[in-house]
């Protein structure tokens, strides 16, 4: 599976390690072709396509249908992006979230209690206004690493 590329650097991460694949191959590529070719593996018929659709894509750290990691009331998780909108011009965003994994919110070992799901205002560094009692964020969220290209 290809992994959905957001950005130029991601898109020329990529490139590199296309060449450097067919290079440990013995068919190496020119840095064009292994472009050309990360074009076409988003879907676009050539790289000055994903190129422009790249560059003209508003700098939003999550999208809707982002698989997210991060923590929800001091435990780690994975899932998805459900719901989405950009607050205040884009200094904030409303985030809902689907959990993979329900999520135990309650700090005491005599009882428990699951949520699959979380919503919360964000910064666009991922992380929630809200705070608990000791200062953590009630959310800390970022793409999950098996979304972007190193």
């Amino acid at each position: 599976m290809t992994p959905t590329i957001h950005t130029r650097d991601q898109a020329k991460a990529r490139a590199r390690a296309i060449r450097a694949e067919r290079a440990a191959g013995s068919h190496a590529i020119s840095h064009s072709a292994a472009l050309e070719r990360v074009a076409a593996e988003q879907g676009y018929a050539d790289w000055n396509t994903l190129s422009a659709r790249l560059s003209n894509a508003p700098e939003i750290p999550l999208q809707l249908g982002d698989r997210v990691e991060g923590h929800y009331l001091k435990q780690a998780f994975i899932g998805t992006i459900i719901a989405m909108r950009s607050m205040a011009e884009g200094s904030a965003f409303h985030v809902t979230i689907e959990f993979d994994e329900p999520v135990d919110v309650v700090a005491f070992e005599s009882f428990s209690h699951f949520r699959r799901r979380a919503n919360a205002t964000v910064s666009p560094g991922g992380v929630s206004f809200a705070k608990t009692s000791d200062g953590v964020p009630h959310l800390i969220v970022a793409r999950a690493e098996t979304t972007t290209v190193a």
